[in-house]
């Protein structure tokens, strides 16, 4: 199965608005679904199906299924776009830190390690989301669940992780201190002044079809005027895992929870 996630396609498109009353409906039963499955080709390739064979469509042009994703993506950017602001999470970092102690590693509750036969998840956390590192492609991706823990011997814990719409054959084992961490959020344009020379961030890649999420360190600053679209501003990033730079805009970048920018 390729290893290549996707988690939240940040290109502007607009929403296509052919979609009956009833295709409308069915989709928004499905919001509370992953990211990844919500945007995913296979999954929108489904749903058109569904909705160019059925009775109501009759006569009426067929759904394409990039269609059925763009009407999510429209969707879930309207819920980013609801995301508090870094100083809202900063208060929330410090409840967190009161409910739940951190670990061995940053920001991994204690209860982490209660987790003792395999297969067990772990109780409640409180609605908090996690994103852990793949050592297959050095990729960062939504966590599903937490399945169980081992203490190699290196002596640092690791837990099971399932990746969001992924089976059990893509589970993997990672580093609780090195490779796992609260979910980060995206920027919001009013935020743009937060990001400074030598931060560490979040960056999705884009290429062709793939949309990959990886550690960057912003290496330059263009400050723009914004307009109406937002957020103008260029940031030159150098890619962690093969020192690669590309120019980027805001949209693209995510804040990483857990540390001071």
């Amino acid at each position: 199965m390729d290893r290549l996630r996707l988690r939240q396609r940040q290109r502007q498109r607009a929403a296509f608005s052919g979609f009956t009353k009833p295709e409308i409906k069915k989709m928004e039963k499905f919001l509370m679904k992953s990211r990844e499955l919500l945007l995913s080709k296979e999954f929108c390739k489904k749903m058109a199906r569904n909705f160019s064979s059925s009775a109501g469509r009759a006569g009426k042009p067929i759904i394409k299924w990039t269609e059925v994703q763009s009407w999510f993506l429209a969707r879930l950017q309207e819920s980013a776009s609801k995301v508090p602001s870094l100083t809202d999470t900063s208060k929330t970092e410090s409840r967190i830190s009161e409910t739940c102690p951190l670990d061995d590693g940053p920001q991994i509750p204690q209860v982490l390690k209660v987790v003792s036969k395999m297969g067990e998840k772990i109780p409640d956390l409180s609605g908090l989301e996690f994103e852990a590192r793949s050592s297959k492609d050095g990729a960062w991706y939504d966590v599903d669940t937490f399945l169980t823990q081992r203490h190699p011997g290196s002596g640092e814990p690791e837990v099971l992780v399932r990746f969001v719409g992924f089976g059990a054959d893509e589970d993997e084992w990672v580093n609780v201190k090195k490779a796992v961490r609260l979910r980060s959020i995206p920027f919001q344009h009013s935020e743009c002044n937060k990001v400074m020379v030598g931060d560490l961030v979040l960056c999705l890649q884009e290429k062709r079809d793939q949309l990959i999420y990886y550690d960057v360190h912003v290496n330059e600053v263009e400050r723009k005027t914004h307009d109406i679209r937002g957020c103008r501003c260029i940031f030159l990033i150098r890619y962690d895992h093969d020192g690669s730079e590309e120019r980027v805009r805001l949209r693209r970048l995510f804040y990483i929870r857990g540390q001071e920018i």
